[in-house]
């Protein structure tokens, strides 16, 4: 990371029969969004054509075939595939959920390269991009393999942050998933994630309980007292200020999460139901833990509203002013570092 000007951020299309191409079309209908960044959108400039007329968009693209002919301070659509697709919104269509990975993998491909600096991608439907080729349950988990690191979805608004333990997991296996290990591990990633993305020196976070109640001293389960309790407090012997297990249901409602800086949730639904509640249309899902930094809006395909020019644009919006704050974080914190350890040689 050598930058922290003229950002480059890498737009994965999505799922086209979804909105993700209408509220990329709308984000970038503000010509001030290239004051911030340069977008380099991975589809094709037929496909781009065809939407804009679809929305009516006034938006002009720079078409390039290579990832080196970007022009900052323009639109830039790089082509993946060059025949015409058919777009029926609102379908699901397996051929569609081929171009999604297409669009996915080149824009993975130049993130890895630094030929982007952010990846910001349109929702997906997780069962047509599934092949023999792409057995993934969605981004997360790719980038995970392709970027390396402690992958961690991480839930964003600017007042609230909302982490899992488990995500894409069946409610009947979570209990199975969560070990002490796997908690240190989440917690950690949260941790260095707020410290590093988010520059919160010395983070708050909170820890949802396992089982209703958080198991009303072994009533309703075991697991919270012989796992997710002595595992926090070996990690707040630590020195980390972590604290929990709460019980979910009232720990929203009572506005407890307000005082803290990150809440870890045990599964996908614990975490994400009160989250969009709180938040929806202006959340944005990070995924925490990376090598390299990926935002999404919080949401998904919506095919019931595809191709009406109705969908709402601010969550995606919101994904690519993350990023770029995240990547000038980063920047700031390494350089911090950087200074730290030349300082340290110094006095030596």
């Amino acid at each position: 990371m050598k930058k922290s000007e003229n950002i480059v951020v890498g737009i994965s299309i999505g799922d086209l029969n979804g909105i993700g191409g209408e509220i990329v079309l709308k984000t970038f209908e503000d010509s001030r969004m290239l004051d911030f960044c340069t977008p380099v959108i991975f589809a094709s400039s037929k496909t781009m054509l065809f939407l804009k007329k679809q929305f009516n968009s006034s938006i002009n693209f720079n078409d390039i075939n290579q990832i080196d002919q970007v022009v900052f301070g323009r639109i830039n659509v790089l082509n993946c595939w060059k025949e015409p697709v058919t777009i029926d919104f609102g379908k699901e269509d397996f051929k569609i959920g081929e171009y999604a990975i297409k669009s996915l993998q080149e824009a993975t491909k130049a993130l890895k390269n630094d030929a982007i600096d952010v990846l910001v991608t349109a929702p997906i439907n997780k069962h047509n991009i599934q092949s023999e080729e792409f057995n993934f349950p969605g981004h997360t988990d790719y980038l995970a393999q392709e970027l390396g690191g402690e992958s961690l979805m991480f839930m964003v608004t600017d007042s609230l942050r909302v982490g899992l333990l488990t995500d894409h997991v069946p409610v009947k296996d979570v209990a199975l998933k969560i070990s002490s290990e796997l908690i240190e591990k989440k917690i950690n990633t949260v941790y260095d994630s707020l410290q590093k993305d988010f520059k919160i020196n010395r983070p708050k976070i909170a820890v949802l309980g396992i089982n209703p109640h958080t198991g009303d001293n072994g009533v309703i389960g075991n697991e919270d007292d012989e796992v997710m309790r002595p595992t926090l407090a070996k990690i707040k012997e630590e020195g980390k200020l972590v604290y929990g297990p709460y019980a979910a249901d009232s720990f929203f409602g009572s506005n407890n999460y307000k005082n803290f800086d990150a809440i870890i949730a045990s599964y996908h639904d614990q975490g994400l139901i009160p989250f969009k509640t709180l938040s929806f249309g202006q959340g944005v899902n990070f995924t925490a833990g990376l090598s390299k930094i990926r935002t999404s809006p919080d949401h998904g395909t919506a095919y019931e509203i595809a191709g009406k020019g109705v969908a709402d644009e601010n969550s995606f919006k919101e994904a690519v002013f993350t990023a770029l704050q995240i990547f000038k974080n980063r920047f700031d914190y390494e350089r911090l570092i950087e200074n730290s350890l030349k300082k340290a040689s110094k006095t030596r």
